[in-house]
């Protein structure tokens, strides 16, 4: 690691994320911690294509403030990734349009800046980490001028600090020799270690939000568990936001302060992950925990399916789109959407029948 005396470049990585500039002029320290970070309202995406019009999100509504994990899960096609990926405008165009919600950072609606102002805030104030490293790095560069190229899009350094940052940033995410490893390939490290670079590419600009789309999806337990833990640990040391997208449930136990379960391109129930996982109130909910093996399950215990496949999103759904595979389903169910409301503090469910207070009808 380089030995030059202290500079901003180092000094900036170990500055707090609340002492970063704020959107809407306010010192950034004084942005209270419960102010919604990002506040998502009626988030509504569709893809116009040749067999129709894919509804892929139905005024999908959250929240993440200051130094909180928000948890996404559902199954492959609940629109968790469109939904994130809807917060940085990276959906395709055509076939894919936000038509209608408001995605506020700070105050400030992304949906209404320009190209110029946005292209500002990601990577920098709002930092993604795909799913696969291997497809997300360009692999006939080398990882550093990858990390570097983000720093100095957003920040005034010259070639030489933004390598010194990088070297200090691949070393807090763990990466031995960080400064030799920097003229690396990305074929050149396994799985763990290029979803360690992605992390620091995030981390890079010290973003006041990751988003964090299935990460540890291809990894194996043992580097899931400390990509896991490592994420934990810089959230705490500087205090950024995250939204973790999975199926894993396993995984959201350990990381999340608060799940929403998506279904069908709507969320379908949130809770404080505590509170979600004792006390679960959506249909969908419940059999999604009802498939995870327990440690305290009586031996040859089967686990439990959820019967069926999600629908087709083409077209309008009509009524509750979990109705055909749910067993507590009733007409009113197959005709009509229910409301997201709370059924206990800080717990919302859309469900004419949930669990948790024997229904609404």
């Amino acid at each position: 690691m380089s030995q030059e005396g202290p500079s901003s470049t180092a000094q900036a990585l170990e500055t707090p994320v609340s002492s970063l500039p704020s959107m809407d002029g306010r010192p950034p320290e004084a942005w209270p911690e419960t102010t919604p970070l990002l506040e998502v309202k009626d988030l509504t995406t569709k893809f116009y294509t040749a067999d129709g019009v894919v509804n892929a999100l139905n005024g999908i509504s959250y929240s993440v403030r200051k130094g909180q994990c928000l948890a996404i899960v559902g199954e492959s096609g609940s629109g968790k990734t469109v939904g994130v990926l809807s917060i940085l405008r990276l959906i395709q165009s055509p076939p894919g349009k936000i038509v209608a919600g408001s995605i506020l950072f700070k105050g400030t609606d992304l949906l209404t800046l320009d190209d110029a102002a946005l292209r500002k805030i990601r990577g920098g104030a709002i930092s993604v980490i795909f799913q696969d490293p291997m497809t997300s790095l360009n692999p006939v560069m080398r990882v550093g001028a990858q990390i570097t190229e983000n720093i100095m899009a957003h920040e005034a350094l010259t070639p030489k600090q933004a390598r010194v940052k990088a070297v200090e940033i691949l070393g807090r995410v763990g990466i031995p020799a960080p400064a030799k490893r920097l003229d690396d390939y990305p074929h050149q490290f396994s799985g763990g270690m290029r979803q360690r670079v992605m992390i620091a590419m995030a981390l890079s600009c010290s973003p006041q939000l990751i988003i964090a789309d299935e990460p540890t999806t291809a990894l194996d337990v043992t580097i899931q568990a400390q990509i896991v833990e490592l994420v934990k640990t810089l959230q705490s040391e500087l205090g950024t936001a995250v939204i973790w997208i999975s199926h894993d449930l396993g995984v959201v136990a350990r990381l999340a302060d608060t799940v929403a379960v998506m279904y069908a391109g709507h969320i379908v129930e949130s809770a404080p992950v505590d509170e979600l996982y004792a006390r679960p109130a959506h249909p969908y909910t419940v059999g999604l925990l009802n498939s995870l093996p327990r440690l305290d399950a009586k031996v040859k215990t089967k686990l439990q399916a959820i019967g069926g496949l999600p629908p087709v999103l083409l077209g309008e759904l009509r009524g509750c789109p979990f109705a055909p595979r749910c067993a507590f389903a009733t007409d009113i169910c197959r005709e009509q959407y229910p409301e997201l409301l709370d059924v206990a503090p800080a717990h919302s469910v859309a469900c004419w029948h949930d669990r948790l207070t024997g229904g609404r009808v």
